[in-house]
């Protein structure tokens, strides 16, 4: 474990910030999708005009009849579109070159294929309904700490999503919006990503990475099994033993930077809730050697870097 420099610790406090400001600027940004225009009246009377807000997907709704109010209210909604698209204009042109920055003073270690598809979940907005367990979550707690963790305890060649079954029909509706199968969203950022036949909660690249998608154990009215779209290559999730622990446990997020110099936020459990987590799997005698090896590894850097730099 070794602390990164001033200058990285300078350059990573700085893209932070206007990725955050970023974020910010996104969701404002949602308030004001689509447009506001005036329609005019019947030829009955022609004179006459109606404000109609428009949705992206192309649905109108008629706000009434120009009025003094709706007048007021089409120049505020005009006004905010302006400031919002010059805002995300100017934010975007700072995070070109914090990523310039990031990549020449070497920010970030993640693989950029695995920031690219955090990125993509929350531009879909559907990264609220998972989070990173396992090894990758080691990339969010050593950036929040401003450390680099050994080698040894990073290396993996998949991620695991911990996918919420208690917001399976919200899921739903927003994988509906974006129009997508969730191996769609896959590829939207890597094409040869294929579901695994003989695993079919694994996605694979052409590279051999992978993303598993897993869920709690089955509980209550949740339905099972479960395939994530209608479509029919997609996701069938699977049961993880005790994964409840990981989806009720208090939430940590850092915002993790690529070898290439982007970012993307990233969102897993508590650290102290990692740490029990990989001790109980290492201690489980039908698991494989090597992997409770490096499941003791894991615990006892993210307990360290809670003693000594985590709060």
């Amino acid at each position: 474990m070794q602390e990164i420099s001033p200058a990285v610790a300078r350059q990573y406090i700085d893209a932070i910030a206007a990725f955050e400001a970023w974020e910010e600027a996104q969701l404002e940004a949602t308030q004001v999708r689509g447009g506001m225009y005036w329609h005019a009246g019947p030829p009955s009377a022609p004179e006459a005009r109606y404000l109609v807000r428009t949705t992206p997907t192309g649905a109108e709704t008629s706000l009434g009849p120009q009025t003094p109010e709706n007048q007021a209210i089409y120049e505020r909604f005009m006004q905010r579109k302006r400031n919002s698209v010059e805002r995300m204009a100017g934010l975007k042109a700072a995070l070109d070159q914090h990523r310039r920055l990031n990549r020449a003073l070497r920010v970030g270690r993640v693989e950029p294929l695995v920031v690219s598809l955090l990125a993509r979940l929350a531009d879909t907005q559907l990264s609220p309904h998972f989070r990173v367990v396992g090894t990758h979550a080691l990339y969010a707690y050593e950036a929040a700490a401003g450390v680099r963790l050994d080698a040894d305890a990073l290396a993996t060649r998949d991620i695991d999503l911990l996918w919420d079954t208690r917001k399976r029909i919200q899921f739903a509706t927003q994988l509906a919006r974006v129009g997508s199968s969730m191996l769609g969203v896959l590829k939207k950022v890597d094409s040869t990503f294929r579901i695994r036949k003989s695993q079919q909660y694994t996605a694979v690249n052409k590279e051999g990475f992978e993303v598993d998608i897993i869920r709690r154990e089955r509980v209550e009215d949740d339905p099972h099994p479960i395939k994530l779209s209608d479509d029919e290559d997609d996701f069938w999730v699977a049961q993880a033993r005790r994964a409840n622990v990981l989806l009720d446990a208090p939430e940590f997020s850092a915002v993790i930077v690529a070898t290439n110099g982007t970012m993307a936020r990233m969102t897993t459990v508590a650290p102290a809730t990692f740490v029990a987590f990989k001790r109980w799997l290492a201690a489980q005698r039908d698991r494989e050697a090597l992997k409770r090896r490096r499941d003791e590894l894991q615990a006892d850097a993210v307990q360290r870097l809670m003693d000594e730099y985590l709060p």
